[in-house]
């Protein structure tokens, strides 16, 4: 296997810079530095998830639960403003920044539907694209593809969805704060389901037509 191919050396290859036109940059182009501060603020996030966890199972303290999520929600913010601003982007800042974001949505779904804030056929959609993803990774690596590119439809989603959670716990009360927090819970969690869908979609035609790709380049049919 060559590096002409974009693989040897972890590309989308086919261009001139060893990538194929329209594909997004590679996880392996960026540094493999780990003791950095965006890297200790993505491994604060998934340390919180547990916390979350428990503390919207445990003692139900929603208030806190919310502090925690907002928490989250300025360290995916800052991790990433600090990488590009600093120099600091790295491979395992890739690898848990998505990571963290993933496990925050999942966690509190689970969460959710033991509550019963939410159906269970939201979980079940949501995270049977999660299940997709993790399959379509599997074939991508067998192929010797790096994974690919967290889309910004994707980040968009986790915004919009991180953003709905605490007003879905507000939504789930009593009283006038309830009243007003449930129609912009309810849609702020359409509209992040929605882009959290079709980023899983856009992600899959790309790896679609990698692989599809490599089909054609090796003579098959």
């Amino acid at each position: 296997m060559t590096a002409t191919d974009g693989r040897a050396d972890g590309q989308p290859g086919g261009g001139a810079d060893g990538r194929r036109p329209g594909a997004v940059a590679s996880r392996d182009d960026l540094g493999d530095r780990v003791a950095t501060l965006p890297n200790a603020l993505s491994l604060l996030r998934l340390l919180g998830v547990p916390l979350f966890l428990w503390l919207l199972l445990g003692p139900e303290a929603d208030g806190w639960a919310v502090i925690v999520l907002m928490i989250s929600g300025f360290t995916d913010w800052a991790d990433g403003k600090l990488a590009r601003a600093w120099g600091q982007e790295s491979k395992l800042g890739a690898l848990l920044d998505p990571a963290a974001d993933r496990l925050y949505i999942i966690a509190t779904l689970v969460a959710f539907v033991l509550r019963d804030v939410v159906p269970l056929w939201v979980v079940a959609v949501l995270v049977g694209r999660e299940l997709v993803l993790g399959i379509v990774l599997l074939l991508l690596r067998r192929a010797g593809w790096p994974p690919l590119q967290v889309h910004y439809l994707g980040k968009a989603a986790t915004f919009l969805l991180l953003y709905a959670f605490p007003l879905l716990l507000l939504a789930d009360g009593d009283g006038p704060l309830a009243s007003i927090a449930r129609p912009f819970a309810y849609a702020l969690t359409a509209w992040g389901g929605a882009l959290y869908l079709l980023a899983g979609v856009l992600y899959v035609v790309q790896a679609v037509g990698l692989l599809r790709g490599e089909r054609f380049a090796g003579g098959r049919p």
